[in-house]
């Protein structure tokens, strides 16, 4: 569905002053410079001492011969005074006194020297400069802190939330803008309802929600159903992420969600929005000590929280996440979340509706068939369709087009379903003629076996991690598969190892992946779908919960050694049939393999049209989706 990731309001910071900015503030900046620099200069340029200065040992031998006229004596460490010149002027000096001079006092009453004492004074410049470097690491630091903090000057807000408001001053989100989900809406809907008109469900005696949880797959939506149900309902909404309330010290995080719930009923009624609350709604007993308790503090915060704020508040928690199995059931259960909405992956009317909206924001030519693109990018999100027409604007514009066309809409949807062509790779004929039968075995097998889904398009030009690539789409969304579709499917995958083994008399490490899917599949149809005649309906290895690692880590084996020499021999016997019967094929059908191969090598891209027309197959009669 429509997933855009709209900026958000970035002058929200909860009522708080904005954090400290020096590009905002040049003048002071150049102020304060200017300022050291004079009182630097004024150190370095003044003369503190008003005479010249001479050695101890000078000094004596002008009071030796009688040339001091007075000396005043400061802090028994330093004597300036005057001498008589040879002009008969007076001249003044300074001199440091290196050790206790016993005889000073002495030899100065003897030559008539008028004496006197005193304290050095204390130069201010000295002072201010000498606690100028303090001074300027303690306002570095706080203006750091105010930074971190995001300013508001609080000197301890870290249990503080961190929560922000949204403001749509553009245009509102709201349901009319996302596409399909009907069921998901509705049951939003009657939240948006209460928050309009609480009255009207009071009355009858009914109480308002108190959390509603978004599950679903990655990029379907979630974030922009919770925007939807914020412009619906005109209300306040605060959103925060999960790994908002995680904070490396103790506390910080159950500190957190109190403050949220304050400011939500303050300014009730409001939404607050969780996103991927399983960051912190993760199940408890996963660990002991350490960080866990953490987490797990900051989760039974979260669950007194939202069963014990007063109905009348009208404060709904809205939280979405895509991993629904890993939460704490407390968390689930009724008088919290009360209700999961599903929003599940598009159909095809729906990704027609999501393709129609993106393409809005681009012009499209007249030959575009958005039917036809909703039709043949199954399984795929609404983030997915977005990225596509995306993509498709960016192919035209390189290609110095003013509307994107049909080419470019399905060369995007083919690098995101199969992967970025690579066409810059250099590649050895030997090694490309490998390919091309690796991957026309593949193919091949698309036309000869009854249970598969149509063949797309064939290459071997490389995308991604792979060299090749036979990529095939069925005709209509489907959501359960029956077991001869997965025996065909394992034959595919061995049609790459059985080609080249026929061809070349051996095989390459370009197999790696198909023995691993059809091994998958073998093992699954064996002890999860009930699919092996010996072994019969049953289900076994359960995940394991390994205390420390979380769910679905590990399997459990919870079968014999009997057992599970049965399930080998049977996921081996899937194998080696479908395996032997793709042998057979390729043995009858040897031509159509090597004409395949060869036009590969020098189209190496083919689609279900040429690939028909090559070998003599009749056009494929696509299935209407209903």
């Amino acid at each position: 569905m429509n997933d855009d990731d709209d900026k958000e309001n970035k002058g929200q910071n909860n009522g708080s002053q904005p954090p400290f900015d020096f590009r905002k503030n040049r003048f002071a900046l150049v102020l304060f410079l200017v300022v050291i620099g004079l009182l630097a200069a004024i150190l370095f340029s003044n003369d503190f001492n008003s005479g010249r200065t001479i050695p101890y040992s000078t000094f004596l031998e002008y009071l030796n011969k009688g040339d001091i006229d007075a000396v005043e004596i400061l802090d028994q460490a330093e004597i300036t005074g005057t001498l008589g010149s040879r002009s008969g002027n007076l001249v003044t000096f300074s001199t440091k006194i290196p050790y206790p001079d016993s005889d000073l006092i002495r030899l100065l009453k003897e030559k008539n020297v008028r004496i006197s004492g005193g304290v050095r004074a204390l130069n201010p410049m000295i002072v201010i400069l000498q606690f100028l470097p303090w001074t300027i690491g303690i306002i570095f630091i706080f203006l750091m802190y105010r930074q971190m903090q995001g300013g508001g000057g609080k000197a301890f807000g870290f249990g503080k939330s961190r929560a922000k408001k949204y403001n749509d001053k553009g245009k509102k989100i709201v349901f009319a803008d996302v596409a399909g989900q009907e069921e998901a809406k509705n049951e939003l809907q009657e939240v948006v309802e209460f928050l309009k008109n609480p009255d009207r469900f009071t009355a009858i005696g009914a109480k308002i929600p108190k959390g509603v949880l978004l599950v679903g797959m990655p990029g379907t939506g979630k974030t922009l159903m919770a925007k939807a149900v914020a412009g619906e309902a005109g209300v306040n909404f605060y959103h925060m992420s999960g790994s908002d309330f995680v904070e490396m010290f103790v506390g910080v995080g159950a500190s957190r969600v109190r403050d949220l719930f304050e400011q939500g009923r303050q300014n009730s009624p409001c939404i607050l929005f969780i996103d991927e609350i399983d960051a912190v709604g993760r199940t408890r007993g996963a660990g002991y000590g350490g960080g866990h308790d953490e987490r797990e503090q900051t989760l039974n915060q979260l669950l007194v929280e939202m069963d014990g704020f007063d109905t009348k508040d009208a404060v709904i928690v809205i939280a979405a996440t895509n991993r629904p199995d890993v939460l704490d059931p407390a968390l689930l259960r009724p008088g919290r979340f009360d209700r999961q909405v599903v929003v599940a992956m598009p159909d095809v009317k729906e990704r027609e509706a999501i393709i129609r909206i993106h393409a809005q924001k681009i012009k499209l030519d007249e030959t575009v068939d958005l039917n036809r693109i909703a039709k043949a990018t199954p399984g795929s999100s609404g983030a997915d369709l977005a990225n596509m027409v995306n993509e498709a604007a960016l192919f035209a514009a390189r290609r110095g087009k003013v509307e994107v066309g049909m080419q470019d809409l399905e060369e995007a949807r083919d690098k995101i379903l199969m992967g970025v062509a690579r066409r810059s790779k250099v590649i050895q004929p030997k090694e490309k003629l490998a390919t091309a039968y690796h991957e026309a075995g593949h193919a091949l097998l698309h036309y000869h076996l009854k249970d598969t889904d149509p063949l797309h398009k064939v290459s071997v030009v490389p995308r991604g991690r792979a060299l090749g690539v036979a990529f095939s789409l069925p005709d209509e969304d489907k959501y359960s598969r029956g077991k001869n579709w997965l025996l065909d499917r394992i034959k595919i995958c061995y049609g790459g190892y059985a080609a080249e083994e026929l061809v070349f008399g051996e095989t390459t490490t370009g197999v790696q992946n198909d023995l691993e899917q059809a091994t998958t599949l073998a093992r699954r149809m064996v002890t999860e779908w009930g699919m092996s005649e010996k072994v019969g309906p049953m289900a076994l290895g359960s995940e394991g919960e390994p205390i420390f690692l979380g769910k679905e880590i590990a399997t459990h084996k919870d079968y014999s050694e009997e057992t599970a020499r049965t399930i080998d021999a049977e996921i081996r016997r899937i194998l080696s049939e479908g395996l032997e019967s793709v042998r057979q094929i390729f043995k009858t059908h040897r031509d159509q393999l090597d004409k395949l191969a060869n036009e590969l090598v020098v189209k190496e891209t083919l689609d279900d049209d040429e690939v028909r027309t090559l070998l003599g197959f009749p056009p494929r009669v696509a299935v209407a989706a209903e």
